[in-house]
C-alpha cells in the first residue's frame, strides 16, 4: 500500500482535480484506491457526487474520536474499487480541538496503519496550507504529488513547500520523497507558460511528469455535476491528459 499526498500550499492550482481524476483513473484500470479528504471545504468530497451534509461520518470524526477509517470511508456508486473517506466543515475546529492530544501529528498515520494494505493507492487531498491537517497528512505519507499551475507566481511558494517536506522528513518522517510534479493549467501557445515549465523543469528535473494538464472548459465543469472527467465527457483533452497521467504515474511504480 502506498500513501501519496496531493499537495501545494498555493490554492488554484489543480489539486484536487488532479487528486479526482487520477484515483477515478486509477480505479477504473483495476487497482484499489483509497481518497481521503483531509480539507475542510470538502472539494474532493463534492466533485466525487457525495453530498456533504449528508454524510455519516467524516475525516473529522477519524482524526477526533474513535471511528475508524473503514468506519467512515463510503464506497463509489459510480466506479469500482473506489472509497472515499469524506470531508466537510466540521474539520475546520480539528485544529483547535486535537491541540492537547498526545502524539496529535501522527493521528491520521496510526488511523491509515489499521488499513493493513487493503489498498493499492492512498491519496490525501490537503489543504493549501501548512497546519495541523497537512502535516498529519505529510506524516502519514510515502511521498508527495506536486501539481504546479503554470503562472508567473507558480514557483514562489515552491521553496517553502519544500522546506516543509524537509521538515517533517526531519522530525517526524524520513522516508518522506517527492513522488512527482504535475504541470497544470498547460497552455504550450504561450511564452510564458514554456517558460515556467522550463523552470520547473531545472528545479525538479526527473521528478516532472511528462504529461501536461491543459486548460479545459470540460475539466472545470465535470466537479459541478459531482463526476471525474471520464466519466463527464471521457473524449475531451482534460480527460485524455488524466488517462495519460495516470499511466505514466503507475509506470513510474513500475506496474503498468
Amino acid at each position: 500500500m502506498k500513501i501519496i499526498c496531493v499537495f501545494n500550499q498555493k490554492g488554484g492550482v489543480g489539486k484536487t482535480t488532479t487528486n479526482i481524476n487520477l484515483c477515478a483513473n486509477l480505479a477504473m484500470n483495476g487497482h484499489k484506491i483509497l481518497a481521503i479528504d483531509i480539507d475542510p471545504q470538502g472539494n474532493t468530497t463534492s466533485g466525487l457526487g457525495i453530498d456533504k451534509n449528508k454524510i455519516e461520518h467524516s475525516i473529522y470524526d477519524v482524526l477526533a474520536t474513535d471511528i475508524s477509517i473503514k468506519e467512515a470511508m463510503i464506497e463509489s456508486e459510480l466506479i469500482n474499487n473506489f472509497y472515499i473517506v469524506p470531508s466537510n466543515m466540521d474539520l475546520v475546529g480539528a485544529e483547535i480541538e486535537l491541540i492537547d492530544k498526545k502524539n496529535r501529528e501522527n493521528i491520521l498515520k496510526d488511523k491509515i496503519k489499521q488499513l493493513d494494505d487493503s489498498f493499492e493507492y492512498v491519496f490525501i487531498d490537503c489543504p493549501p496550507s501548512l497546519g495541523f491537517l497537512t502535516i498529519n497528512a505529510l506524516s502519514a505519507a510515502d511521498s508527495v504529488l506536486i501539481p504546479i499551475q503554470c503562472e508567473f507566481y507558480a514557483l514562489e511558494g515552491v521553496s517553502q513547500l519544500l522546506s516543509t517536506i524537509q521538515l517533517v522528513k526531519k522530525s517526524l518522517n524520513k522516508d518522506l520523497e517527492i513522488e512527482g510534479v504535475v504541470m497544470s493549467m498547460y497552455d504550450s501557445r504561450t511564452k510564458l507558460c514554456n517558460e515556467v515549465a522550463s523552470e520547473v523543469n531545472k528545479y525538479f528535473k526527473d521528478k516532472v511528469y511528462n504529461t501536461t494538464i491543459p486548460r479545459n472548459i470540460r475539466l472545470a465543469e465535470a466537479p459541478s455535476f459531482g463526476l471525474p472527467i471520464m466519466l463527464y465527457d471521457d473524449k475531451c483533452k482534460g480527460a485524455e491528459a488524466y488517462g495519460n497521467l495516470s499511466k505514466e504515474f503507475l509506470k513510474r511504480q513500475g506496474s503498468e
